[in-house]
C-alpha cells in the first residue's frame, strides 16, 4: 500500500511541478516533501490541509487513501423540471421539426379522435 507521501509526488507529478516549486506553493521548508519521501515518513495533517487548502481540485479521499480520482470533477447538478414543463419542452422540440404536413396531419387526426369520443 502506498503512502500518502508517494501520492503527494503523483499530485506533484500531475501539476507538472517540481518539489521544490510544490514545497514554496505549500508553505513548508524546502525539501520537505523529498525528505519524507527518502525516509518513507507520513506526512502530517497540516500538510494535507495545506494542499487541499492551495489545490482545491485535490480528491481528499484521494490523497489520504489512494481511492478514487486524484482530482474531483464539478459535476453540474442536474435541474429539476416539472412534468408540465417537460411536456411543453418535447411539444416546442417537436412542433420546431415537423413540417407543415405533418401537422396537418396530426390536426386531422385529433379531429377525428375527438369526434370519436363525442359518439
Amino acid at each position: 500500500m502506498s503512502k500518502t507521501v508517494h501520492r503527494i509526488m503523483q499530485l506533484i507529478s500531475a501539476l507538472q511541478m517540481s518539489a521544490r516549486q510544490f514545497d514554496i506553493s505549500i508553505g513548508t521548508a524546502n525539501g520537505y516533501i523529498l525528505r519524507m519521501q527518502k525516509n518513507n515518513a507520513s506526512v502530517g495533517s497540516d500538510v494535507i490541509e495545506r494542499i487541499v487548502k492551495e489545490y482545491p481540485q485535490v480528491n481528499l479521499i484521494w490523497l489520504i487513501t489512494g481511492k478514487g480520482d486524484m482530482f474531483i470533477e464539478d459535476k453540474p447538478k442536474p435541474i429539476v423540471r416539472s412534468k408540465k414543463q417537460i411536456e411543453a419542452y418535447i411539444d416546442d422540440k417537436l412542433k420546431s421539426k415537423w413540417s407543415d404536413e405533418k401537422k396537418a396531419l396530426l390536426n386531422e387526426i385529433l379531429i377525428e379522435i375527438e369526434s370519436v369520443k363525442k359518439k
